[in-house]
């Protein structure tokens, strides 16, 4: 699947700031870049570094000022995409050591919290079984709802409201998932489709891969609106602190964003 994205930021800095951003296609083996252009202006500093996980890149600028950035892309997707039901679960034990952290309590993921829930309400299931009964529970439970959570909401907040947007319903996903013992990570996506259009969160976990030993990460949307087969990672992390487009060290001001993804 081909898919084509173009993203319009536009933001001011009262003072020289330093700056991350992190909104470019990751170039991963299961994603192909065919084009990519990144356009914006003047920076006191402008260095590219490494995501989390290697997975993307993050720009780490220092600006101020009124602030135009223009990137448009063409990916190829091209990842394997197994029936999640049909996986079976690793034990802590199997896992590869950068797959621990994700079994952990992180920010807006307390996973620890949700033990007793998810032993009674997802009771004799496990791996891939137990991750696609979760992501229809919460799809079931929850109502997609713009502008009920902000920046402080926790996946216990939006499991107690069962409203919120994407990145509520990827916390609560990784939560669950984390709770069970299947490694979990938040993941900051490109997806058609998505109403309104914006940038997109899913959760991704960490699953025996079916096709030999070892384990495979598979994105799961509880919103139902993403296609894994046309869904384009941007970056990871624990949750969404780790990979906001934009993450300010000073006061900063965004006028507008515009986010369009569309398969050719």
């Amino acid at each position: 699947m081909t898919v084509k994205i173009s993203v319009r930021l536009l933001f001011e800095l009262a003072e020289p700031t330093d700056t991350m951003l992190q909104f470019e296609a990751a170039a991963i083996p299961e994603q192909h870049i065919l084009s990519a252009q990144t356009a914006m202006g003047r920076a006191v500093h402008c260095a590219r570094v490494a995501a989390q996980d290697s997975i993307g890149e993050r720009l780490m600028l220092r600006i101020e000022g009124k602030q135009a950035i223009d990137y448009d892309a063409v990916v190829r997707v091209n990842r394997k995409l197994p029936d999640i039901s049909s996986l079976k679960a690793l034990r802590p034990h199997e896992l590869p050591g950068e797959a621990i952290q994700y079994l952990l309590d992180s920010r807006y993921c307390l996973a620890d919290k949700f033990r007793s829930f998810v032993d009674s309400e997802f009771e004799g299931l496990r791996g891939g079984a137990q991750i696609a009964a979760m992501r229809d529970w919460i799809q079931g439970h929850f109502v997609y709802t713009p502008g009920s959570s902000n920046g402080e909401t926790t996946a216990l907040d939006t499991f107690i409201e069962r409203r919120g947007v994407c990145r509520d319903y990827a916390h609560v996903m990784v939560t669950l998932a984390r709770a069970a013992g299947v490694p979990a990570r938040y993941c900051s996506v490109y997806a058609p489709g998505v109403e309104p259009p914006d940038f997109h969160a899913v959760a991704e976990v960490f699953l025996a891969d079916p096709d030999g030993p070892g384990g495979t990460w598979q994105l799961v949307d509880a919103t139902g609106m993403a296609d894994a087969a046309e869904t384009v990672k941007i970056g990871v992390g624990r949750d969404a602190a780790d990979v906001s487009f934009m993450t300010t060290f000073g006061m900063a001001n965004l006028i507008y964003k515009d986010v369009q993804v569309s398969t050719i």
